[in-house]
C-alpha cells in the first residue's frame, strides 16, 4: 500500500460563526486545542461539516492558515478542495498546497452528474495538479453521485490518490471496496454509526463528525482496534450510536452546531441556506447528550 496519509481518529471539523455569520476564529482555536488535547490523529478542514460551499476562497485560505500555525505539528491537516468545477478544484489543491497541507480531501463532483469516466478524469486531473496525498470522497446522499467500487479501482492506481472516504452506509459496497482496493489506498470511514465495521474491515481510521463533540471517545474506539481489542470496541462504539445518530436528525452540521453550543464550545450559528435546528428536534439531540454523559 501507497504511503497512509493518517491512521486513527480524524476530525471532521466544523467552521464556527459569530452571531453575525463571520468565521469565530477565537472559537475555531479553542476547538482545535480540544481536538489536540484528546489525541486526534487528522483535523479535516473545509469537508462537508464545515460549510466549505458557503465560504469565499479569502476565508477557506485564512482558514487553512490559521489550522496550520495552530496545528503546529500536533496532527496532520487536511483540506477539502472538492467540488464540481475541475478548474476550481485544481486552483483549490494548489493553494491548500502552499498554505502548508498535508493532504486534500476530494469530493465526488456534484449536481453535474458526470459518468464514471468523468469522474475518473475530474479527480486524475486533482491528483495531478499537486503532490500532496489526496483522499477521495463517496458521500452519494449528499451529493447524487456514488464513486462505484469499479470506477475506485480505477483510481486507485493512481499515485498521489492515497485514500478513500467513504459514506454510502451500503455495507456491501463497503465489503467489496476492501476486498477490491484495500491493499492500494486507505478506506476511511465517513459514517459515525459505522465506524466499528470499517475499523474491523481493516479500515486505517474514521473521518468522524461524532468526534467534534467526543473526541476522546473516538480517539478510545480506533486505538481499541488498533490494539485488537474488540470487545471494549464494542462497548464504545455501542454507547456511541444513540449519539451518533442524533447528530443527524437534521442536515450536518445543523446539529453538530446545536451540540456544540450546548456544550458551550461554540455558537450554533449555520449560514444560509442551512438554518438552525428545529426545537423538536433539538431537545432529542440534548437528551442524546445527556443520556451519553454530558
Amino acid at each position: 500500500m501507497k504511503s497512509v496519509p493518517f491512521t486513527g481518529a480524524g476530525t471532521a471539523l466544523a467552521t464556527p460563526f459569530t452571531a453575525l455569520g463571520e468565521v469565530d476564529y477565537p472559537a475555531l482555536g479553542r476547538l482545535i486545542e480540544r481536538q489536540l488535547r484528546a489525541g486526534v490523529s487528522a483535523l479535516i478542514m473545509l469537508g462537508t461539516t464545515g460549510e466549505p460551499s458557503t465560504l469565499t476562497d479569502a476565508e477557506a485560505d485564512e482558514i487553512v492558515a490559521r489550522v496550520r500555525e495552530l496545528i503546529d505539528g500536533g496532527a496532520m491537516l487536511v483540506a477539502g478542495v472538492g467540488g464540481n468545477n475541475t478548474a476550481h478544484s485544481i486552483r483549490r489543491c494548489k493553494r491548500c498546497r502552499d498554505l502548508g497541507a498535508d493532504a486534500l480531501l476530494a469530493v465526488t463532483p456534484y449536481y453535474n452528474k458526470t459518468s464514471a469516466a468523468g469522474l475518473i478524469a475530474h479527480f486524475t486531473a486533482l491528483a495531478d495538479a499537486t503532490d500532496l496525498p489526496m483522499v477521495l470522497y463517496n458521500v452519494p446522499g449528499r451529493t447524487g453521485m456514488n464513486l462505484a467500487p469499479d470506477t475506485m479501482d480505477v483510481l486507485a492506481s493512481h499515485p498521489n490518490i492515497v485514500g478513500l472516504k467513504e459514506a454510502s452506509s451500503n455495507i456491501e459496497q463497503i465489503v467489496e471496496l476492501f476486498s477490491r482496493v484495500h491493499d492500494r489506498v486507505a478506506i476511511y470511514s465517513g459514517s459515525d454509526d459505522q465506524n466499528l465495521v470499517y475499523l474491523a474491515l481493516g479500515g486505517e481510521g474514521v473521518i468522524s463528525v461524532l468526534s467534534n463533540l467526543k473526541p476522546e471517545a473516538v480517539v478510545q474506539l480506533c486505538r481499541a482496534c488498533e490494539s485488537g481489542d474488540y470487545i471494549a470496541a464494542r462497548e464504545i462504539s455501542l454507547a456511541l450510536y444513540p449519539l451518533a445518530k442524533a447528530l443527524f436528525l437534521e442536515t450536518s452540521p445543523i446539529p453538530l452546531k446545536a451540540a456544540l453550543a450546548y456544550a458551550g464550545l461554540c455558537g450554533d450559528t449555520v449560514r444560509l441556506p442551512l438554518v438552525p435546528m428545529r426545537e423538536d428536534l433539538r431537545t432529542r439531540l440534548y437528551r442524546a447528550i445527556d443520556e451519553y454523559g454530558g
